[in-house]
This record gives structure tokens, C-alpha cells and sequence, in this order.
């Protein structure tokens, strides 16, 4: 396992962390995605057992809508105090949203939360105690993890009816090679951590004084696709010969 980049789990005693798993049963780009089957085991159980690792998390909350998600949250050991709210659960409907539900209809009250997607099985323990270190110790209300960008900002364009391209972000020619304009990133999807006070009637995770933990790009996979799930599939295998 890979050396953690923080070593403060001590500055978190005393502070409560809940983990929060969102898992909804529906989804078009890759039908029933959090049960899919990687490395023989479902997507979910992957999250689950990153949380149970971690040595900062004290206690994990399942939210979903579906039953065959609620059986294995529950045979994995979730807690799950209650089925999500039908509203909750639409193609159109926001994490935050979800969370902010959760957070106002359980009883105990938590320092932070640390928001876990089981489309993210490669993000280990570590990846999480190492986050949650960074965030307290900088004083930051809220962490998200990101991994190096494949492309530079340059790359990418628009492409409207007529075929016609516009670049998302302009950069002058002479800095057009990524070597030229430094390093970029990206948000990875594995790890969503805030202060719940702070988390409490906003919309995103996101702010000004939000900081970035960084993971690899070969442990930041957020599987939506077939190819997506072979991809992991062939992280896994290469990790298993290494």
C-alpha cells in the first residue's frame, strides 16, 4: 500500500465522522451500476469496505431507494436508517440534496461528513484518512479529491449542430502544449468531505476555500460505462500482478 501523504490521524480524535454512501438504484449509462460486479465483487462493497478501513470514519449510512441495494447494504453492514424519498431518487436529482435530507432527519449530530460514491471502487482507506487529514489540518470547511487531467483545457471544444468547434478555454498558441501551461486537474468523484456544519443549506462541495486532495489516475476510475468497468477491471488485474 502506498505511504499516506498525512500522517495527523491523531488531530481527529475528538471530531465525528460519519461516511455517507449514496447508492441509487437507477441509471441509464450503466443499468444497475452500483450492484455491477468488479473483481467478483459488487461496486458498492468496494466503498464499503474503503470506509471500514479507514481509521477516521465512525459510522456508515447507506442512502437508497432500491431494494436489492438496501440487502446488500444491509449484509455489508450499512446503516440505513430509512428508504430514500422517491424525489430524491430521479435521474434529475442532486447528491447534496440527498445529503442534506440525510443530515436533517437522523438524530446524531456529526463534525464531518465524508461523502463516498460506490462508482469509485479503486480509492482506498488510506486515500480517505489521508483527505480527511488534509482538510483539518489546513482548517479548510470542505476537501474534494481530484487526479491529474488526461488533457489540456486547450483540447477541449464545443461542437454545435453545424459541426462548427469552439474551444472551452482559450489559451494563447504559443501555450497550446500542455507542457507549456503547467499542471491541470480534475475532479475524480471518490471523496466528498465537509464540516456538516458548514455543508449545511449549500449546494456544492465546492468553494473558494475548498482544497484539493490529490489521488493517481489509476486509483480516480468513476465508473459510468462498459468501458469504464473494464478499465477497472484491468487496473485490478494489473495490481494483482505487481
Amino acid at each position: 500500500m502506498p505511504t499516506p501523504i498525512f500522517s495527523l490521524y491523531s488531530m481527529i480524535d475528538g471530531r465525528s465522522v460519519l461516511a455517507f454512501i449514496p447508492a441509487r438504484g437507477g441509471s441509464k449509462g450503466l443499468p444497475g451500476k452500483n450492484l455491477c460486479r468488479l473483481g467478483g465483487r459488487p461496486l458498492l462493497e468496494w466503498t464499503v469496505a474503503a470506509a471500514k478501513g479507514a481509521k477516521a470514519i465512525d459510522h456508515i449510512i447507506l442512502s437508497t431507494e432500491d431494494e436489492s441495494i438496501l440487502e446488500c447494504g444491509r449484509a455489508l453492514g450499512c446503516d440505513i436508517p430509512f428508504r430514500r424519498p422517491p424525489a430524491l431518487a430521479t435521474d434529475t436529482s442532486r447528491t447534496i440534496h440527498v445529503l442534506h435530507h440525510l443530515l436533517d432527519n437522523i438524530d446524531t449530530r456529526w463534525d464531518y461528513v465524508v461523502q463516498l460514491q460506490p462508482t469509485s471502487p479503486l480509492r482506498s482507506s488510506i486515500d480517505i484518512d489521508d483527505a480527511l487529514a488534509l482538510c483539518i489540518d489546513v482548517a479548510a470547511p470542505s476537501c474534494v479529491s481530484v487526479c491529474p487531467s488526461a488533457k489540456s483545457p486547450s483540447l477541449i471544444c464545443t461542437v454545435d449542430e453545424d459541426c462548427r468547434m469552439k474551444p472551452v478555454v482559450s489559451l494563447p498558441l504559443n501555450l497550446s502544449r500542455r507542457q507549456d501551461v503547467g499542471d491541470f486537474y480534475e475532479i475524480n468523484g471518490a471523496i466528498y468531505i465537509a464540516r456538516t456544519d458548514w455543508i449545511s443549506g449549500r449546494e456544492s462541495f465546492l468553494s473558494d476555500n475548498t482544497v484539493a486532495y490529490v489521488m493517481p489516475r489509476d486509483r480516480s476510475i468513476d465508473i459510468d460505462s462498459e468501458l469504464d468497468l473494464l478499465i477497472a477491471e484491468s487496473l485490478l488485474s494489473r495490481r494483482s500482478t505487481q
